[in-house]
């Protein structure tokens, strides 16, 4: 390994070169969030003297872990985030380059998923080496305050000394663009090339980027992967949450000041004891409850995709889409779904679909006559909370015609722990990285290869010109509302026609 040395707003950093990919790890981009900071929108970091070492990621954001509460034998090989400390101190960044001749080089800002609650930009399936090694790009990951550190809307109850702490660790990865633009062209990208994407949480913090216009022109064009955000919580929302944390820890609304005093395992003890109120029957609500990125009306004015699309980002080109069988990883292991009949299959949806259960069931059943009754539960459960808002932002999308949106469904399935994960959540990141040989839950046949290079391929192509397109693809023209073109990425990738439409109309919402 050698090491580089580059100079940045903040100081000089040294990083490595490896295999003809030089790395940087664990950049400040912000000051570190403590004490009187805490709650409060990013500052600049304070410049260092010398050269900072960076060739170790940074500290994750306090956080606890399995949230999702995934069985042991899934946990084992489900590794989307880093194992660093979890600390406050954690508003750092990752470059990956192919080099520093020249400025021009596309960017791909990855935002790490896991809601706004949990993971890291420092997992190995996001390692941004070997897409350098692909082609000629700058990839970045980063760290952002999570949970309640990052969105308590705590302003209209404890007033102006708590602006903007819905909204902080949004503001953090705004921060982060704001790096990006500032330092990107030393380590060879373009900062009027960024592509911002992610995964899940990621998607989601993908569209509020979108709505965002302090964010305008700090990127170009977006890719949301499984991580549809149609609406985020309004303020009457983050003040219901703030109210909850508050009592949770004892504090009346006058005294929350003190917050900036406990401890942080204080309050993500607290955190947890919001969480834990929040049920099934919130699902197709859940980014509006809980700990989420708070409209303000500022600085996020709304939606970010309702009632259309953001006007911010009119011009940004997207894509969009979803895996095959979403909620086969959160709840392909419930009771409910391993035991699911046709004759209890309606009290297990009934939390997720109220007063509609019969009805859609019966249309899936319909749709789909040759599946039993766990595969229209993992259908249903993973179109209404996946699949049915991500069509939804592209035709809102669509509808403003500013920029193209190209739509993709992945579909291939992985065979680890018997095959019953199918195309499950998460499992596409690996290939968007080209880290399959890093992702245990992908398997290991060789087979798979050709299809993480077919899918890194077509997301610097994207990131390149805004058009996804390549040789070893099918054409793939954009969506729209009369052909809906989607790109199936499977063994043998292919181009289809409205795909499950029949399902897609279900969620149609009528005028």
């Amino acid at each position: 390994m050698n090491e580089i040395v580059v100079e940045t707003t903040g100081g000089r950093v040294r990083g490595t070169s490896e295999r003809g990919v030089e790395i940087f790890k664990g950049i400040p981009y912000a000051a570190p969030p403590l004490g009187e900071l805490r709650f409060r929108p990013p500052q600049r970091p304070v410049p260092w003297a010398g050269v900072r070492d960076a060739t170790d990621y940074g500290n994750m954001a306090v956080q606890s872990r399995n949230v999702f509460a995934l069985p042991d034998d899934l946990l084992r090989i489900f590794t989307l985030a880093g194992t660093q400390k979890l600390d406050e101190d954690c508003l750092t960044l990752n470059v990956w380059t192919s080099g520093r001749e020249g400025a021009d080089r596309p960017v791909l800002f990855w935002c790490h998923g896991g809601a706004f609650i949990t993971g890291s930009g420092s997992s190995p399936w996001s390692d941004g080496a070997n897409l350098c090694r692909l082609d000629d790009v700058v990839v970045v990951s980063f760290n952002h305050r999570l949970g309640a550190l990052g969105y308590l809307h705590l302003e209209d109850i404890a007033g102006p000394d708590f602006a903007g702490a819905g909204l902080a660790g949004a503001l953090d990865i705004l921060a982060a663009l704001e790096w990006v633009c500032d330092n990107i062209a030393r380590f060879g990208g373009d900062p009027r090339n960024v592509t911002i994407f992610g995964e899940s949480g990621g998607g989601a913090k993908v569209s509020v980027l979108m709505a965002l216009p302090a964010a305008k022109g700090l990127f170009h064009k977006a890719i949301i992967q499984s991580g549809p955000a149609v609406q985020m919580a309004n303020r009457e929302d983050g003040t219901k949450t703030a109210r909850q944390m508050l009592e949770h820890l004892g504090l009346a609304p006058g005294e929350a000041g003190k917050l900036r005093e406990l401890p942080a395992a204080k309050i993500l003890e607290a955190q947890v004891k919001v969480l834990s109120g929040i049920s099934r029957a919130s699902f197709a609500d859940r980014r509006r409850l809980g700990f989420n990125p708070v409209i303000d009306g500022k600085v996020f004015p709304g939606g970010p995709f309702a009632p259309h699309a953001p006007l911010a980002s009119t011009h940004v080109p997207l894509m969009i889409g979803t895996n095959k069988d979403e909620q086969t990883l959160f709840i392909g292991h419930a009771p409910w779904v391993i035991g699911a009949t046709f004759d209890n299959l309606p009290d297990g949806l009934a939390p997720y679909l109220g007063d509609r259960t019969a009805e859609v069931i019966a249309a899936y059943r319909r749709a789909q006559p040759t599946f039993t009754a766990e595969r229209i539960a993992i259908a249903i459960v993973s179109d209404l909370g996946v699949r049915a808002p991500s069509l939804l932002m592209a035709e809102r999308k669509i509808a403003q015609g500013g920029a193209p949106v190209f739509v993709y469904l992945f579909a291939w399935e992985t065979p680890v722990l018997g095959g019953r994960l199918r195309s499950c959540h998460t499992l596409e990141i690996p290939f968007v990285f080209s880290n399959l040989d890093r992702a245990e839950l992908t398997g290991d046949d060789p087979a798979r290869l050709a299809l993480g290079e077919t899918m890194s391929r077509a997301w610097i192509a994207f990131a390149r010109n805004g058009d996804p397109n390549h040789p070893n693809l099918p054409v793939w023209p954009p969506y729209g509302t009369r052909l809906r073109h989607t790109m199936i990425f499977d063994t043998v990738c292919h181009l289809d026609i409205d795909t499950y439409g029949a399902e897609r109309r279900v969620w149609e919402t009528k005028p």
